[in-house]
């Protein structure tokens, strides 16, 4: 996989100079954190980056459960990734849910007490999952003000939209401004993936407008997107290798008509790491105004929908303004 540090470069940049090893410079006056911020697992986020960040409370992970069979298993908390291949693979049920109320309560009470003035929550689209639901009733239980944001999206989309929120929020925002980075950056970001098969999206109830599909499945490789929050179809290629080609094509231009520098890519994969390595590579060559994607494995959440096989790109771009990331 590409080398993480040069995959995300504007999270890197941001760290103060203490966290690289140096001394930050005397006359640089650290920002106050007034607003925490808490998501969902399917936000992708990377374990490194989040690390850094949850100890004083800043941003918290909320874990989304699976379901295989009749076992829960809780996404971050358990190591699952294989255990869905196998059950994927061999027919075995897998079904996720929403996040319980109580868990989101607990977490705005944790910062309440550590001494935050809000906290902005920011999840999964809500046209694919009722975690947001769950997180206005927990909102409506405590004292501290919560302002939930449904990102319309999933994946590093979402991921991304956190990461501009926990930027706003170390910059000493409030919760509207933190409310609104996260929200513009996720209205900027786009998510294009090919799954080989759309059964699991079917199981699930995921595909909406994509049923119209479903007649032809078995013939047709589809390229989908997510538009309004819903799942979308965008094209019907007629095998694996060119839906895969049509991918590339699809993210390039749609990279190559944003501000170059300002250009974030993203991989996710499951089952398929090696198929995501070469295509982070050779949209690498295909954009080399842009900094490396990287590439990883969907949350559990996520690929229990997708299925084997799948293939994402998120494409999305650094906010014209950003400020320093403080942890």
């Amino acid at each position: 996989m590409p080398d993480r540090d040069a995959a995300w470069p504007w999270v890197c940049a941001r760290l103060p100079a203490r966290r690289r090893g140096q001394e930050a410079p005397a006359t640089q006056a650290a920002a106050v954190v007034r607003t925490a911020v808490v998501t969902d697992s399917a936000a992708a986020l990377p374990a490194d980056w989040t690390a850094g960040l949850s100890g004083d409370g800043r941003l918290t992970v909320i874990p989304m459960p699976v379901m295989v069979g009749d076992e829960i298993y809780g996404e971050g908390e358990d190591d699952i990734s294989e255990t869905i291949a196998l059950a994927l693979a061999s027919g075995t049920p897998v079904k996720t849910s929403r996040p319980s109320p109580g868990q989101f309560e607990q977490a705005y009470r944790s910062a309440q007490q550590r001494g935050f003035e809000a906290v902005v929550s920011v999840h999964i689209s809500g046209e694919l999952s009722g975690t947001a639901d769950a997180a206005r009733l927990a909102a409506a239980r405590v004292g501290i003000p919560v302002e939930v944001v449904d990102s319309r999206t999933v994946g590093m989309a979402l991921g991304m939209a956190v990461q501009a929120g926990v930027r706003a929020a170390a910059d000493g925002g409030d919760a509207a401004s933190v409310a609104a980075a996260a929200a513009d950056q996720a209205a900027r970001t786009k998510v294009y993936f090919y799954v080989p098969s759309l059964e699991q999206l079917r199981r699930g109830g995921r595909i909406g407008p994509a049923a119209s599909l479903l007649g032809t499945m078995l013939a047709i490789k589809p390229i989908l997107a997510v538009d309004g929050g819903k799942i979308v179809p965008l094209e019907k290629v007629r095998s694996a290798a060119k839906a895969v080609a049509r991918l590339e094509e699809i993210v390039a231009a749609d990279a190559g008509g944003r501000p170059a520098p300002a250009v974030r890519l993203a991989v996710h994969h499951f089952g398929n790491p090696d198929e995501a390595k070469g295509l982070a590579e050779r949209l690498a060559r295909a954009l080399p105004q842009c900094p490396p994607a990287q590439a990883s494995s969907l949350p559990a959440v996520l690929a229990a929908h997708a299925g084997l096989g799948v293939l994402a790109v998120i494409v999305g771009e650094e906010p014209a303004a950003t400020g320093s990331l403080s942890t």
